[in-house]
């Protein structure tokens, strides 16, 4: 009875239980993972809500004449809304779902962070 070598499936150690446990949890961690990534794809310009915000990944690219409030210091990684940290290179926004914005980017959503 405490032979370690498994013969069947209900005769298996507990070891090799928890390596197959093991292995199973890796496997759907990784693929929520993967699900994750590929949800956090990059905001393009011709995104139906980025043309209605004007939102440009390069705010040195803005249309002044459209936005004249606009300033060259706004960028998506100081605006209140930028879901990372202001060294991020992109970030989440809560205006563009399932989106990154890019950090040096801007929208005529763009509020000062408090």
């Amino acid at each position: 009875m405490n032979d370690r070598t498994p013969t069947t499936l209900s005769n298996s150690s507990p070891s090799t239980r928890r390596v197959f446990m093991l292995h199973a949890l890796a496997g759907a961690g990784a693929a929520v993972w993967a699900t994750q990534a590929e949800a956090q794809a990059a905001l393009a310009e011709t995104d139906a809500q980025a043309v209605a915000l004007g939102y440009k990944a390069d705010t040195t690219k803005v249309d002044k004449a459209k936005y004249p409030k606009h300033a060259a210091t706004q960028l998506c990684n100081n605006c209140a809304l930028y879901a990372g940290k202001p060294t991020d290179a992109a970030a989440a926004c809560p205006l563009f779902p399932g989106k990154l914005v890019a950090g040096k980017g801007w929208c005529s959503a763009w509020a000062k962070k408090g």
